[in-house]
């Protein structure tokens, strides 16, 4: 449910386009099994000038994904065949790494762990402000189609190469498969190599001001981002490349980043 009202001209903006196909704006999948909150939140989007389709069953996403091929899935964790959980490892498993945000009455820190630990961008709970979620949905995509410029160099860091200009990083040679976000969070932390980057100061830099005293974003996506770099270097040595202030925030050690040899 919407904890605000959807703006009254919505009507005409909705008999223009009945399917939501806006060839201006980006493609939304809005999956719920409460037909009120798909066609009110189709509605909303619609208006802002994204297109939109809709589905009431993991299933119908996961069949709607691949046909419609949206920029983002707004995606209910409750649903009556398969839960949204449950629907984001199928489409990662068949290759349709869409960002997600899960939609859900649960509220409580453990069930954002989770949605966030297996691969969800963003997670809003109901109720809900249009606002709020038109919000979210923004920087999801800006995050998802990455930086279109950086001024930051390429970066090496032991077996690390970070070069942000290609969004690409690798470890021994070897790509590592970063979501947007754990992108960005070692962006701004080689970017302040040697300095404390609170949580505070990551959330506004890579989620943005709506943000601030989601913790338990940062502590994910941080741990998230640490095993896969582990993961891919055989000599350990990426494990304490980032450092944690307990209770404050991380830090690259100065001395590991370095710009590439000539």
């Amino acid at each position: 449910m919407f904890s605000e009202q959807i703006p009254s001209n919505l009507d005409q903006h909705e008999a223009v386009n009945q399917e939501g196909v806006n060839k201006d704006g980006a493609r939304v999948l809005v999956v719920d099994d409460e037909p009120n909150i798909t066609e009110l939140v189709a509605m909303a989007l619609r208006y802002e000038g994204f297109s939109v389709k809709t589905a009431a069953t993991g299933r119908g996403a996961i069949t709607a994904v691949s046909q419609f091929s949206p920029a983002l899935v707004i995606l209910d964790v409750m649903l009556p065949d398969i839960n949204g959980i449950e629907v984001l490892r199928r489409l990662n498993s068949s290759g349709n790494k869409v960002p997600i945000i899960f939609l859900t009455a649960k509220d409580a820190t453990d069930d954002k762990v989770h949605g966030l630990t297996i691969g969800g961008d963003d997670y809003v709970t109901k109720p809900f402000g249009v606002d709020e979620l038109n919000a979210r949905l923004r920087v999801a995509l800006r995050r998802a189609a990455g930086p279109a410029a950086d001024p930051m160099g390429l970066v090496r860091v032991g077996l690390l190469e970070f070069d942000p200009g290609r969004h690409d990083v690798r470890v021994a040679g070897k790509r590592v498969d970063l979501t947007p976000r754990e992108f960005e969070i070692l962006r701004v932390l080689l970017a302040h190599a040697g300095r404390l980057v609170t949580k505070g100061r990551l959330l506004r830099a890579v989620w943005g001001e709506a943000y601030q005293g989601e913790d338990s974003y940062v502590y994910v996506h941080v741990s998230q981002l640490r095993r896969k770099l582990a993961a891919a270097d055989p000599t350990g040595e990426l494990r304490s490349l980032i450092q944690t202030e307990p209770g404050v925030g991380y830090r690259v050690a100065e001395q590991s980043a370095e710009p590439p040899e000539p």
